[in-house]
Order: structure tokens, then sequence, then C-alpha cells
């Protein structure tokens, strides 16, 4: 088969086409959710706990995503005052997978480690991220900072918005025992 035949042609362009889904639909890994964790607690991750969604929290995490959340049970690290979440939220088309610390009801750090949009990839830097830091809740589905938008990356900031209100939220179910 000669690179001018036309099944070969059609044969490159299912391939191509068949790498730019997985592409999307894996995305992009700017951090290893363990290696994230590592960073959160200074190499000594503790073990994973898990947090069961009862009605009032299952309300509550559906007033903030505007949609239910997708189980009934999330898994956390917790330390003293210090909580890590690995969450996810859909961007435009596909989930955006971030990993939120928060410390003494305050996000620490925002960070996204693994990217699946098409576009909006600009959420996941630092000068983007950082301003998180500080966060805390104001009303019951918001926080409490203001927070810039990127132009073209509306979606996505409004899914890391939204993330960092829900780990604020579980991170005050399991610390105000």
């Amino acid at each position: 088969m000669s690179p001018s035949t036309p099944s070969y042609c059609r044969n490159l362009a299912i391939a191509m086409l068949s790498l730019a889904v997985a592409a999307t639909t894996i995305g992009e890994v700017y951090q290893q959710p363990s290696e994230f964790l590592a960073e959160a607690f200074q190499g000594e991750v503790p073990d994973p706990e898990v947090l069961w969604l009862g009605e009032a929290l299952q309300e509550r995490a559906e007033a903030i995503l505007l949609h239910p959340y997708p189980a009934l049970r999330v898994r956390y690290w917790h330390r003293g005052e210090r909580t890590a979440w690995i969450l996810e939220e859909v961007g435009k088309e596909q989930p955006i997978t971030t990993g939120i610390v928060v410390d003494g009801d305050r996000i620490q750090r925002l960070k996204v480690l693994i990217y699946r949009e098409s576009r909006g990839r600009e959420v996941r830097y630092p000068a983007f991220t950082r301003q998180f830091e500080g966060a805390g809740l104001g009303a019951p589905t918001a926080l409490d900072s203001s927070i810039d938008g990127i132009s073209g990356a509306t979606m996505s900031v409004t899914a890391l918005k939204k993330l960092a209100a829900l780990a604020l939220v579980f991170h005050r179910s399991v610390t105000d025992d």
C-alpha cells in the first residue's frame, strides 16, 4: 500500500484521529496525585480516610456543583487541621482532576493535576492557582475571596472555584467533630 492510495490515507486519518481522541481523554498529567499528597504532607502521607456523604452533605455538594455529587463517599487524607482532597469536576466537556489542601478552614494549596480539556489550560499555572491560597467559605456555596477569571477558560475557572468550595465544605465536615 503506497502513501497515495485512498485506503492508506483513510487508515492514516483514522490513526491520527484515534491519537487525538486518546490524548483528549487521557489529558495532560501535570503531577501524579501521589506526588501531590507527598508534598502536602512533607513526604509522610497519612492513610486515606473516607467521608460518607449523608443527605445534608449531598445537598450542600449539589448546591455548590449545580448537579449531584457523583459518589456517596469521598477519599481524603487528614493530619491535624490539614486535609487533602483529590477531586474532579467537568470544565466544558472533560473532568479536571485537582488536588486541594485545606488547613485551618483555609485553602493552603490548589493544583491542577490532570487536565483533559482542549482549551483553558492556563488554569494550571501558579499565577492563577495562587489566588485560591487563603480562601475560605464566605457563603454556604461560595468562596470568600475573589478569583479572577481567564479569557477563554471561563468554564475551567468555574470548575476550580466549585472544587475549592467543595473541599472547604468537606474539610469542615471532617474537622468539626
